[in-house]
C-alpha cells in the first residue's frame, strides 16, 4: 500500500470484521520530534497473545477467504523502512490497539494520502459503526466523530450521498489545511 490512508482503511476493515462497534483513530504528526504516530483502537473481542505476536507474519490470518494476511505485515514493513516500528497490544477499552510509528521526515515514509476520502468510504459502507478520528499536526487538531454527526443529522442517514460527499470534501480540506497544504 502506497499511502497511510489505505493502511487505515485496512485496519478499519480488520476491526469491523472482528466485530468492533467503535474504532478510535489517532494520528499525531510532530515535526519538532520528527515523528508520525498512527494509533487505532477498537472495542472488538481482541487478539490472544499468540495472534498479537504473529501479526507481522504474512501467512497468519483469521480470514477464511484467503490464506494470507498482508495488511499488518505491509504496515510493519513501511514503519521499519522509515525508522519506525509497529506494535499490537490489547486496547484499554477491550479489543485491539495498533500503533504504527514513523520518522516523519524519512524519505521512505508513505504519504498520508486522502484521509477525507477514506473517512467518506468508511461512513458510506459501514453506517452502523462508530468512528472517532482525531488528527493532530504540531498541536493543531481536527476531529471527526460519527456519534456526534448522527446527533446533528436527526433522521438523515449518515451514509446518505450528500452526507458522504460533505464528509469527504470537508475533511479532505480540513486535514490539508491542518497540514499546511500537504497531503
Amino acid at each position: 500500500m502506497e499511502e497511510l490512508a489505505l493502511h487505515l482503511l485496512d485496519l478499519y476493515e480488520n476491526s469491523r470484521a472482528a466485530g468492533a462497534r467503535c474504532i478510535w483513530v489517532n494520528i499525531d504528526e510532530d515535526t519538532t520530534e520528527d515523528r508520525l504516530t498512527v494509533m487505532v483502537d477498537d472495542d472488538g473481542p481482541g487478539m490472544d497473545e499468540q495472534m498479537r505476536a504473529s501479526v507481522a507474519d504474512a501467512f497468519v490470518t483469521t480470514r477464511k477467504t484467503r490464506r494470507v494476511g498482508l495488511g499488518l505485515p505491509l504496515l510493519a514493513q513501511a514503519c521499519e523502512q522509515s525508522d519506525g516500528y509497529l506494535k499490537v497490544t490489547a486496547a484499554p477499552r477491550g479489543g485491539t490497539r495498533v500503533v504504527a510509528v514513523f520518522q516523519h521526515s524519512h524519505v521512505d515514509r508513505p504519504p498520508l494520502g486522502d484521509m477525507g476520502g477514506t473517512l467518506a468510504i468508511i461512513v458510506a459502507t459501514n453506517p452502523h459503526l462508530d468512528l472517532v478520528y482525531h488528527h493532530c499536526y504540531n498541536g493543531q487538531e481536527c476531529v471527526f466523530d460519527t456519534r456526534r454527526m448522527r446527533e446533528e443529522l436527526d433522521d438523515l442517514p449518515i451514509n446518505h450521498p450528500q452526507v458522504v460527499k460533505w464528509v469527504r470534501d470537508t475533511y479532505r480540506t480540513s486535514i490539508q489545511d491542518l497540514r499546511g497544504g500537504e497531503i
